[in-house]
């Protein structure tokens, strides 16, 4: 099988410059680590982890650390920011800082476990054998990583120390809601797929009732809080920090996440009277009282 593809050589060029465009944008104002800007330090230390990772997984042809890594990976770079940019004696910093940790610590488990029970995870099926292919996802999450945090690495790089203002609490307050949001679907959905009795049927209960994936609508949510938070740093090209929420929506609702399990149930359970009601009357995103309880399911 061919192990280096030109589509895979041109994903990893496109995803590293792209970072390398990230890092630019913000040199100006970040502080400085060894003579180099810690904004991009914190880049390369993203990219670095997935890589190192990714010779074991390759090695072994294994998917189930992939997930994992890329929350370690977070932790990491909030971690290496906070102690390398002097973040302790900034209270913004300080709380983005906790905030990231806290999210990155829960999705970080809560996917280690769901691929420990799927037992694989069939996206790298085709993957895993090709070379550059699976290096190109390992790149791809280092681009994520860097991508997601670029709001909250611009107040821990950031050259402004400012005090915690309405900004910061607005927020933290969206942040609060979002992530509330995300956390109680996805216990919801855990819940209702434990009754044997609801074995290949979809969720139409609780919040799952406001929207078809309010998990995804909550961890939109918590990075437009973090955004948020950002704004009184912000300076000239470092405004380029709102790629966060915006990358975030992108990838859930274009890339990966919505669309694919959009498909997936249209499949499943498309022309079923009942799945065809629940999709015409509850939004694919955005929470909306539904008109009437509906059933958990049938």
């Amino acid at each position: 099988m061919q192990k280096i593809t030109l589509r895979s050589i041109i994903i990893i060029s496109v995803a590293l410059l792209l970072a390398g465009l990230m890092a630019l944008a913000n040199q100006a104002h970040s502080v400085q680590w060894n003579g180099y800007s810690l904004y991009a330090v914190l880049g390369v230390i993203a990219f670095v982890i997935q890589w190192i990772a990714f010779v074991p997984a390759y090695k072994f042809q294994t998917e189930h650390f992939y997930d994992l890594t890329g929350s370690l990976t977070y932790l990491t770079v909030i971690i290496f920011g906070l102690v390398l940019g002097g973040g302790s004696g900034n209270p913004r910093a300080l709380l983005v800082s906790v905030l990231v940790i806290v999210w990155s610590l829960r999705l970080g488990s809560f996917l280690f476990l769901r691929i420990r029970k799927d037992g694989k995870d069939t996206r790298f099926d085709e993957i895993k054998p090709v070379f550059s292919r699976f290096l190109g996802a390992w790149t791809l999450q280092g681009l994520w990583v860097y991508l997601t945090l670029a709001a909250a690495l611009v107040i821990l790089t950031s050259t402004k120390n400012v005090p915690l203002d309405g900004f910061a609490y607005a927020g933290l307050a969206v942040w609060i809601f979002g992530f509330v949001i995300e956390v109680l679907s996805d216990q919801q959905k855990r819940a209702f797929r434990k009754v044997p009795a609801n074995k290949g049927r979809f969720i139409q209960s609780g919040l799952w009732a406001w929207s078809r994936h309010p998990n995804y609508f909550g961890e939109i949510t918590l990075w437009v809080g973090v955004f948020i938070i950002s704004i009184p740093v912000l300076v000239g090209w470092q405004w380029i920090a709102i790629i966060s929420p915006v990358f975030v929506y992108l990838l859930i609702t274009r890339m990966s996440g919505v669309n694919m399990l959009e498909e997936i149930a249209d499949k499943r359970w498309g022309g079923e009277p009942e799945y065809e009601a629940y999709k015409a009357n509850t939004p694919e995103l955005l929470l909306k009282p539904p008109k009437a309880s509906p059933n958990s399911s049938s």
